[in-house]
């Protein structure tokens, strides 16, 4: 059974920093992409920066150059590092997983409906 579990969520001001942490379990594919999506109170969800089982990652333009996903898979810990954090940038935090076949692009994907496991969330919030 796969498990996903963030934690690192919490409140600062404009400007800070905060790390997520998304612990896996019961996830053995070889191939995969894994995300994280934000949602915001009257928003959709959106995807924010993913990385695949190669290290190649995607990023949502509003979060270019401010937060980088990274992996230790040693861990199996998948992780999201925000810095200079604007209120804009308040909302749950998921993050998701992307089992994939043989053939599959380096190039991971911010689109929900592609993924097929998903953490319960973590609250930030970032207030001016």
């Amino acid at each position: 059974q796969v498990q996903l579990v963030e934690s690192g969520g919490g409140s600062v001001q404009s400007g800070g920093s905060l790390r997520l942490s998304c612990a896996r379990s019961g996830f053995t594919y070889r191939r995969y992409y894994m995300a994280w999506f934000r949602q915001a109170p009257g928003k959709e969800r959106e995807g924010v920066a993913a990385i695949s089982w190669d290290g190649s990652t995607r990023y949502e333009d509003s979060v270019q150059g401010r937060f980088t996903t990274s992996q230790d898979n040693t861990k199996n810990t998948l992780y999201l590092q925000m810095n200079s954090l604007r209120p804009e940038d308040t909302a749950t935090y998921y993050c998701a997983a992307a089992p994939l076949g043989p053939g599959s692009s380096f190039v991971p994907t911010l689109r929900s409906a592609f993924y097929n496991y998903w953490g319960q969330g973590t609250q930030v919030t970032v207030s001016s």
